[in-house]
């Protein structure tokens, strides 16, 4: 028992922080499955059809801001002008046309909104 010294006992290693644990892969996949042709389901094709402006197919020139009918095919229900993008009218003919719905809602031929 002489031998034996009293020794403190070590501090425990501490791992180095900088090195994380690897992280396991997600599970490896099969390909997909094939899709149907046209990008629908049911097997039917969406066509699109070319939109063309209104104002040059009928060679309207001057856009009047008292037609309200006219008008009122290029304004949305919520009173919003709907964008060449979804009415198919060329960029010129959008500009006059904005031009003549701000004039007619300006004396109120048009409203500025829906009523709620």
């Amino acid at each position: 028992m002489a031998d034996e010294e009293t020794k403190t006992p070590a501090a425990p290693e501490a791992a180095p922080a900088s090195t994380p644990e690897p992280v396991a892969a997600p599970p490896a996949r099969g390909p997909r499955p094939p899709r149907p042709a046209g990008g629908r389901e049911g097997g039917r094709k969406y066509f699109r059809r070319k939109k063309v402006c209104k104002f040059c197919v009928e060679k309207i020139d001057v856009i009047n801001y008292k037609d309200v009918r006219l008008l009122g095919q290029f304004v949305a229900e919520s009173g919003k002008i709907v964008p060449r993008r979804l009415t198919g009218v060329c960029t010129p003919h959008q500009r006059r046309l904005t031009r003549a719905i701000k004039e007619a809602r300006n004396i109120a031929l048009l409203p500025f909104s829906s009523r709620y």
